[in-house]
């Protein structure tokens, strides 16, 4: 496979084997109850067939599938456990890894890219790629200077099938929200979809890496590499050798874990207001802990222009649900749109919804876990609770969905590396509206 698959006739034959997929095994699984077969392996062979099947798809058409498999990576924490195993293995695998593009492609597009004495700009160039990412692949290579660097290098037809998967994804939103009850499929798969064509402009991407790397250069907890060079479909950066957060998630010790998640809190929040950009791809695969103790950021094709940092009122909402000021925050609510405008709605169910969600900010230390992320995810998605028909009449308006994506996303890294992080105080430094 020299290229992404790009026939929107296969590509939309591949996606749709999920639901078929899943239907399938399901009617399967009920011939076997219907036999005597134990429930509980039944379903636990649905799971991983289903899962398996998760992986093998997404990674294989890479593009906007893999894109969305990744976004989706971060909400398996709010799964519940005796169903998330198969699948946090799954979606955890797309974070970083899938099937290669041979290296005859990858030469042909850095000749494109890089001209076509590309090689004499490194003196060493591994076929062999290091990393897959949802556009594009990653090889280590040693610029002509001596510089350690990795460069990332488009899929060939990763436009069509951006655009392809996106389209086709949006009409299985409802088995992808069964995986992950936590998150808002529709709207997420929208606002990918959005911000698609800035991603598929390597140059874009390094304008926004250069811009990161500036503030952070030199930082005491971040490191951002350089930018080497850049093409619209090609990009070479400074190699970072790390433990990538997917690895301390699966077996990192209790320090490993609170300080991954106290520099991710800490840049999640602050770059905002240094940089004036929100990395807005948060998955495990942009972050590793490097030897020095620093966090490693990579990726920045996705971001956020925030050139007044965080909103205000994201910071006046966490505070006055602090001080259980239920009216003042209704009227604030109101006011910012969040609250559709024909719906009639009780101050104190306001209340009541929002308050578990900034539990984090009650205490000096809080202890992010996947069973705390799940009862968010199931007091919010059950048809019979009162926070459910609450949910139905608050509305999320356009220009707020991109930060609170990446802040739900970045909390869902937080639970699956069950970090002690201090919360309050990064949010209390960095997020405008909380302290004032």
């Amino acid at each position: 496979m020299a290229d992404i698959p790009r026939r929107a006739t296969h590509r939309t034959a591949k996606l749709a084997s999920l639901p078929l997929g899943v239907a399938g095994r399901m009617a399967a699984g009920w011939g076997k109850r219907l036999t005597g077969q134990n429930v509980a392996e039944i379903n636990a062979e649905v799971s991983a067939k289903t899962a398996e099947q998760l992986f093998a798809v997404l990674g294989q058409l890479k593009g906007g599938a893999m894109k969305f498999g990744q976004a989706l990576s971060v909400f398996e924490a709010a799964v519940p456990d005796e169903m998330a195993g198969p699948y946090r293995e799954a979606l955890t695998k797309l974070q970083s890894a899938a099937p290669p593009m041979p290296a005859d492609s990858v030469h042909r597009v850095l000749g494109e890219q890089l001209g076509r004495a590309w090689r004499k700009r490194f003196a060493e160039f591994d076929d062999t790629p290091a990393a897959a990412a949802s556009i594009g692949q990653v090889h280590r290579a040693i610029w002509h200077d001596g510089r350690e660097v990795a460069v990332k290098v488009q899929y060939p037809g990763a436009d069509e099938a951006l655009r392809s998967d996106l389209r086709q994804l949006m009409r299985f939103s409802r088995l992808f929200q069964s995986l992950a009850p936590g998150a808002e499929i529709k709207p997420l798969l929208a606002e990918l979809q959005d911000r698609m064509v800035e991603e598929l402009d390597y140059r874009t991407e390094a304008d926004n890496q250069r811009a990161f790397a500036k503030v952070f250069h030199g930082d005491a907890d971040v490191r951002v590499p350089a930018v080497v060079a850049s093409a619209p479909k090609a990009v070479v950066t400074e190699w970072v050798t790390g433990k990538p957060y997917a690895r301390i998630i699966a077996d990192g010790d209790r320090e490993e874990r609170n300080v991954a998640g106290r520099l991710l809190a800490e840049f999640h929040y602050s770059a905002p207001a240094r940089v004036g950009l929100l990395h807005a791809d948060p998955h495990p695969g942009n972050f590793m802990l490097l030897p020095d103790g620093k966090l490693a950021v990579i990726d920045f094709g996705a971001v956020s222009r925030l050139p007044d940092g965080l909103p205000t009122t994201f910071g006046r909402m966490i505070r006055l649900a602090l001080e259980d000021k239920s009216a003042e925050l209704l009227d604030l609510l109101r006011e910012e749109r969040f609250v559709q405008a024909d719906r009639e709605i009780q101050a104190e169910d306001v209340l009541a919804y929002l308050a578990p969600f900034v539990d984090p900010a009650r205490m000096p230390t809080f202890h992010f876990t996947r069973r705390w992320l799940q009862r968010q995810a199931e007091r919010v998605g059950d048809l019979r609770s009162p926070d459910f028909r609450t949910g139905r009449s608050l509305n999320l308006p356009p220009d707020y969905l991109l930060i609170h994506r990446v802040t739900l996303g970045a909390t869902g890294i937080l639970c699956q590396l069950d970090a002690e992080v201090g919360a309050r105080d990064i949010i209390a430094r960095w997020q405008p509206g909380f302290s004032d």
